[in-house]
């Protein structure tokens, strides 16, 4: 069964194809319109690019599912619930209205069918914010013992959840649909965060990174005075005393921000950031016994907090499902009609642990053609060629295959380079007009990681994609400082073969000729930019100065 899923709402959109549970693409709208974390309403150039990169069309799909909450008022017809409209709204307020009366009464699926082109006769399904998240950390797992656990912005006027599964029932600890509440509750400590981003001057649901790198420059010289508003009780959930986030929380945060350095703004917002977070974790681990966590939502792009979740001393291992973002409510969303169509029994049997997240388009015949035709083609096996090239100190971008999903370059649209010195960081942020306070990540062959990063199996699976941070040891400071941050850690990501042979193998001959195992990766993209899509966004970058040599499956080229 063809099943298309999408996510929409105010940032961060995406649309999914899948044959039951096999993911066949996965392309987030930003991707394709150019504007980064766009959320655009069931996008329809989304839509065909991943039923496109899926081989399908259109008059495929057989089920649509799409996350409830955020369609807009013209897809609800109040003919029938007319006179009882009000009355609801005045109860329990409009969004959870929308939440509740979601049924074919009110809900004109026929219109959204129609107007995205899909078959009239599709099946057509809700899922829920936070639910979703909790099954795409779950889904690709295989752990019969675990606590889920996501938290973020706020979705379906819930910011938290938590659930317990014991490898027979999924148990909700806290957030699902009969939790919602008919506003937000000013309790998201991912809220906060990114108040305290905009206070800082930059972009709230896209910089909240940058505030992360500064964090270790800094000291936490207002926490206290952040930390009295918030809270968790004893049964794990956050509590807050603000009653309002953006008649309250934005402008207490904004004035407590001035009153320091925006370093010390940035520890300060870390520290409560990973004091809540790991009280409430610690809390819900105590009570279900469980030692392993899957986590999901916008929070856990926080790649130092996970690192802290994975060091606690009850955790077994963690792991963070790499489109931790609203982007990635499409997966779980699917993976949550299967679960309700299927039942858990079934469901279970179709897990596994995830590879890689290659599931957008392919360009490698229409680059082919682009760059014979444009650019010039260096002599010599392509791996090979791109290591010397690397060890020479040149800035090599990787696109080869398919695209990744989620936030983080993996290889398929990066950037490489050597991470011999540290200098580098100044010169790649200045060619790609970034400002970045942490250095840039670090790949390593699976079989050099370990000596070089303090990975164990606590770690290991995440580190697969860079979604947390580890230490690196002390020996390999020195040896590879452009991936060093000043607190002693790097993000790296652990690539194997069988995951993407050409990356693989480039690393391999660079070791090869360098002696060195680790080069950086970080996205292809200039700053303010999603990461490169198409064969002539590459091209551009590649006359505009961005990488020195762009390498493709069908070899390396120079402009």
């Amino acid at each position: 069964m063809l099943i298309l899923s999408v996510c929409h709402g105010g940032h961060d959109s995406s649309a999914v194809v899948a044959n039951d549970y096999e993911i066949l693409a996965a392309v987030q709208t930003e991707r394709i319109t150019r504007k980064k974390g766009d959320g655009k309403y069931a996008h329809l150039p989304t839509i065909n690019a991943a039923l496109r990169a899926a081989g399908a069309n259109a008059s495929d799909v057989e089920t649509f599912a799409m996350s409830h909450g955020r369609a807009p008022s013209r897809y609800f017809c109040w003919d029938f619930w007319q006179k009882m409209r009000y009355g609801v709204a005045r109860i329990i307020g409009k969004e959870r209205q929308k939440l509740i009366l979601q049924n074919r009464d009110i809900f004109n699926q026929e219109k959204l069918l129609h107007d995205i082109g899909l078959p009239k006769n599709s099946e057509f399904c809700f899922y829920n914010h936070h639910f979703s998240h909790a099954l795409s950390a779950l889904f690709f797992t295989d752990w019969n013992n675990a606590l889920l656990y996501t938290a973020d912005g706020g979705g379906d006027t819930t910011n938290y959840s938590a659930y317990h599964f014991d490898g027979a029932t999924i148990h909700e600890l806290y957030g699902d649909l009969k939790n919602a509440n008919a506003k937000f509750p000013a309790d998201s400590i991912g809220f906060a965060y990114g108040a305290m981003t905009r206070a800082l001057g930059y972009q709230r649901n896209r910089h909240e990174g940058k505030l992360t790198g500064l964090a270790a420059f800094g000291e936490p010289t207002i926490y206290d005075e952040l930390a009295q508003h918030f809270s968790v009780d004893e049964t794990g959930r956050v509590r807050t005393k603000f009653k309002k986030q953006y008649e309250e929380m934005v402008p207490l945060i904004t004035k407590i921000a001035q009153t320091t350095a925006r370093e010390n703004a940035a520890a300060s917002i870390q520290k409560l950031l990973e004091e809540i977070i790991l009280k409430s974790v610690s809390i819900y681990l105590e009570r279900t016994g469980v030692r392993h966590i899957g986590l999901a939502g916008g929070v856990f792009a926080n790649v130092s907090l996970n690192r802290k979740i994975g060091e606690l001393p009850q955790v077994d291992e963690v792991f963070v499902f790499p489109a931790m973002g609203d982007e990635g409510i499409a997966v779980g969303g699917l993976y949550q009609y299967l679960l309700e169509r299927d039942g858990l029994a079934v469901w279970q049997n179709k897990r596994r642990r995830l590879k890689n997240v290659y599931w957008g388009g392919t360009f490698d015949d229409d680059i082919k053609k682009i760059f014979n035709r444009t650019t010039k083609r260096v002599d010599g096996e392509t791996a090979s060629v791109a290591a010397k090239l690397l060890a020479d100190n040149k800035i090599v971008a990787l696109y080869c295959g398919r695209m990744e999903f989620g936030p983080r370059a993996l290889g398929g649209r990066s950037i490489l380079a050597a991470a011999t010195n540290k200098e580098i960081n100044d010169t790649l942020n200045k060619r790609l007009q970034r400002t970045e306070f942490m250095p840039f990540a670090p790949v390593v062959l699976a079989e050099d990681a370990a000596e070089i990063f303090e990975i164990n199996d606590k770690n290991k699976y995440a580190m697969r994609f860079m979604t947390i941070t580890c230490r690196v040891r002390e020996q390999w400071h020195k040896k590879i400082p452009a991936v060093v941050h000043v607190d002693g850690t790097a993000r790296p990501q652990i690539i194997y073969d069988e995951d993407n042979p050409l990356y693989a193998t480039i690393l391999r001959e660079y070791k090869k000729q360098t002696g060195l195992p680790v080069l950086i990766n970080t996205s292809f993209n200039a700053h303010e930019e999603p990461i490169i899509h198409t064969p002539e966004e590459c091209l551009r970058a590649l006359q505009a100065g961005r990488v020195d040599y762009v390498v493709t499956q069908n070899g390396v080229y120079v402009a």
